[in-house]
C-alpha cells in the first residue's frame, strides 16, 4: 500500500478549498476513513458489540486496591530536572526566593520564544501579576507559614482552560483577546495551594492536532532537536516542562493530549480517570473523552498536582463518582515499589511500534520484573481498533460542538483544519453509533482484563517525534501517518476513562525520547505512580534534559 502524502503550502491550501466543496467533502472524508483504516470497523463481528452506553462512567475491573505495605524512599532527583520537592527546599533555606525564579521564568519563557526556531511555549505571560504573587509568597516563606509545597512553584496552563485575567482562545485566531472572568477549577484549586501561574502555554488549533502544528501560532518546536516537532496539543506545557521552565502544568488529553507531548518531548504525564479532574472552566468540555491533567518533571509532581487538582466539583456533573483522594495519598504511592504487581503485555500491540520504542519500553518492563512485578501476557481483541473508534468517536464529537464555529469562521481556520472538518461532516450517523457500541464493547473487555491485572503496559507512541520543517510549521501540514502514529495507543484510555500516564525510559538513535505508557484500573493512579516512581528510583525512567534547557536557580 501507497504511504499517504504529506500534504501542505499551496498543495494544503488547494485541497482545503477542494475539501469545501459539494464533490469534493466525500473524497476527503473517503481519504481518511481509509488511510486511518476506519473502514474496519464495519466488518467486526456482532459479539465486539454492547448496548449503548447512556454515561460515561469509568467501569472498574475489580474493587478497590489495598495499598501496598512497601515504605520505600521516594526517587531522588539530585540534579535536573528542578522538581517542586528542590524548589520548594531552595525557597526554605533561602538558596532561590519566589521572586527571583518567577523573575528568571518570565525572562526565559521570553528568551525561548525568540530562538529560531521558536521554542517559546506561551502565548501570554502573567508579568507583573505573577510578580505580586512571588512576594507574598516570599513574605509566607520568610514567615514560616507557606501554604504548603507548591507555594511560589510556576506553572502554566494550556490555552482552553480559563485563567483570570487572560484570554482563552483554544489555539484559534478568531476569538478575541477578552480575559477570563474568573479561573477553572483546576487553576483555582492550585492557585489556593500557592501555585503561581507565569502563562498561558500554547496548543494546537482546537486541539484537534496530536502532531504540534497549528498555522495559527508560532508553536514550538522540540527543544531535543528543533528539527522535530513537539507534539499536541498540549504542545506548550510539554515544552514548558521539557525545558525546566517550570516543573509542572496543565493539560488536556481528549485522544493522547497530555501524553504525546509527554512522551515526545520526554517528560511524564498522566491522564486521569474519567471524573477524576473537573473540566469546569475548559472550553471543551462537551466531550466524551477530553480529560485535564498534569505534565511534569517527575512522578512525585504528577501525584502532587493530581491530589490539589482532583475531586469532585458541583460545576461538573461528571465529578459526582470521584472517590476523594486523601492528603499526600498519591505522592505516598509512590514509594510502594512494585512487588506483586500483575502488568498485561499484549504482544501484536508492541509489535507494532519501531525498534527503538520497543526496545526501552521492554527493557523498562523487564526491569520491574527483576525488581518483583509480574508480566503477564495477554491479548485484547478490541485493543487494535481502539484508535479507529477514538477517530470517529473524537471526530463527530468536535464536529458537532463546533458546528456554529464552524459556519461563522471556516475561512479563518487552518486549511488542515478546513480539510477535517469538511471530511467530519460527511460521516453517517449511523457509523458514529455503531463506534459507540464498539466502544462499549471495548470497556467491556478491558475490565475483564483488569480482574485480573493490576497494569497494562503499552508503548506511549509507534514511534519518536516527526521532522516537519518551518514552511510546513507555517502552513499547517496533514499528515496522517504521523497521525497514526502518534495516537495508536492512546484512545484507549480515552475511551475507557482509565488513567494512563507516559513514562519518558530513554531516547532513540537521534537523541529523541521514549515514553513507555501505563494503564490502570478506574480510579486507581495510585498504581500507575507506584510503578513510575519504581522506574525513576531505580534510573530507568527520568525527564531527559534537552538540548534547550534553562536553570531556574540561574
Amino acid at each position: 500500500m501507497a504511504t499517504p502524502p504529506r500534504l501542505s503550502g499551496a498543495v494544503l491550501r488547494a485541497a482545503a478549498r477542494a475539501a469545501r466543496t459539494r464533490a469534493g467533502a466525500p473524497i476527503a472524508y473517503l481519504t481518511f476513513k481509509s488511510d486511518l483504516k476506519i473502514d474496519e470497523l464495519a466488518a467486526l463481528p456482532e459479539h465486539a458489540r454492547a448496548d449503548l452506553q447512556l454515561h460515561n462512567r469509568p467501569v472498574a475491573g475489580r474493587p478497590p486496591r489495598s495499598p501496598r505495605a512497601a515504605d520505600l524512599p521516594l526517587p531522588l532527583h539530585d540534579t535536573w530536572p528542578p522538581t517542586c520537592a528542590k524548589i520548594a527546599a531552595a525557597y526554605a533555606s533561602g538558596k532561590l526566593s519566589p521572586e527571583d525564579a518567577i523573575d528568571r521564568c518570565l525572562q526565559s519563557a521570553r528568551d525561548l520564544a525568540n530562538r529560531k526556531p521558536s521554542i517559546g511555549p506561551l502565548t501570554h505571560d502573567t508579568g507583573e501579576t505573577a510578580r505580586k504573587e512571588a512576594r507574598a509568597s516570599k513574605d509566607r516563606h520568610a514567615q514560616k507559614r507557606a501554604k504548603g509545597l507548591l507555594d511560589g512553584i510556576p506553572i502554566v496552563i494550556k490555552e482552553e482552560t480559563a485563567v483570570e485575567g487572560l484570554p482563552c482562545r483554544g489555539g484559534t485566531s478568531f476569538f478575541g483577546d477578552e480575559p477570563a472572568e474568573e479561573d477553572a477549577t483546576t487553576v483555582a484549586r492550585l492557585r489556593a495551594a500557592g501555585a503561581i501561574v507565569i502563562g498561558i502555554s500554547v496548543m494546537t488549533e482546537y486541539g484537534m492536532s496530536p502532531i504540534g502544528q497549528n498555522a495559527q501560532r508560532v508553536m514550538p518546536k522540540n527543544p531535543h532537536n528543533p528539527a522535530f516537532v513537539a507534539g499536541g496539543s498540549s504542545t506548550g506545557t510539554g515544552v514548558a516542562v521539557a525545558t525546566g521552565l517550570v516543573p509542572m502544568g496543565l493539560g488536556c488529553d481528549g485522544g493522547g493530549s497530555i501524553r504525546i507531548p509527554a512522551a515526545i518531548c520526554g517528560v511524564f504525564g498522566i491522564k486521569p480517570t474519567w471524573g477524576r479532574v473537573s473540566r469546569a472552566g475548559d472550553l471543551f468540555t462537551g466531550s466524551s473523552v477530553a480529560h485535564l491533567g498534569p505534565l511534569a518533571s517527575s512522578t512525585e509532581d504528577l501525584a502532587r498536582m493530581l491530589e490539589i487538582i482532583g475531586g469532585k466539583d458541583p460545576a461538573d456533573e461528571e465529578t459526582r463518582d470521584s472517590p476523594q483522594i486523601e492528603p499526600n495519598s498519591l505522592v505516598t504511592a509512590c514509594k510502594r515499589g512494585v512487588k506483586g504487581l500483575r502488568i498485561a503485555i499484549d504482544e501484536t500491540q508492541w509489535n507494532g511500534a519501531s525498534p527503538d520504542v520497543q526496545r526501552a519500553g521492554r527493557a523498562a518492563l523487564a526491569a520491574l520484573e527483576k525488581e518483583g512485578a509480574e508480566l503477564v501476557t495477554t491479548h485484547v481483541e478490541m485493543l487494535k481498533h481502539a484508535a479507529q473508534i477514538g477517530y470517529v468517536t473524537i471526530g463527530i464529537e468536535g464536529r458537532g460542538a463546533l458546528r456554529d464555529h464552524w459556519m461563522r469562521f471556516a475561512d479563518r481556520m487552518s486549511p488542515d483544519l478546513q480539510i477535517v472538518m469538511s471530511a467530519l461532516g460527511e460521516w453517517p450517523a449511523a457509523n458514529f453509533v455503531d463506534a459507540q457500541r464498539l466502544r462499549a464493547g471495548l470497556r467491556r473487555e478491558v475490565a475483564r482484563l483488569f480482574g485480573d491485572v493490576d497494569l497494562l503496559a503499552l508503548p506511549s507512541m509507534v514511534k519518536t517525534a516527526a521532522e516537519a520543517n518551518e514552511h510546513e510549521m507555517k502552513s499547517g501540514f496533514v499528515d496522517t501517518r504521523e497521525l497514526d502514529s502518534a495516537c495508536r495507543y492512546m484512545f484507549l484510555g480515552n475511551l475507557t476513562g482509565l488513567p494512563a500516564a507516559s513514562i519518558p525510559v530513554g531516547v532513540d538513535g537521534k537523541r529523541l525520547p521514549i515514553g513507555l505508557q501505563l494503564v490502570g484500573d478506574a480510579w486507581d493512579e495510585a498504581t500507575v505512580f507506584a510503578a513510575s516512581a519504581h522506574l525513576e528510583r531505580i534510573g530507568v525512567a527520568r525527564a531527559q534534559r534537552p538540548e534547550i534547557s534553562l536553570d531556574i536557580f540561574g
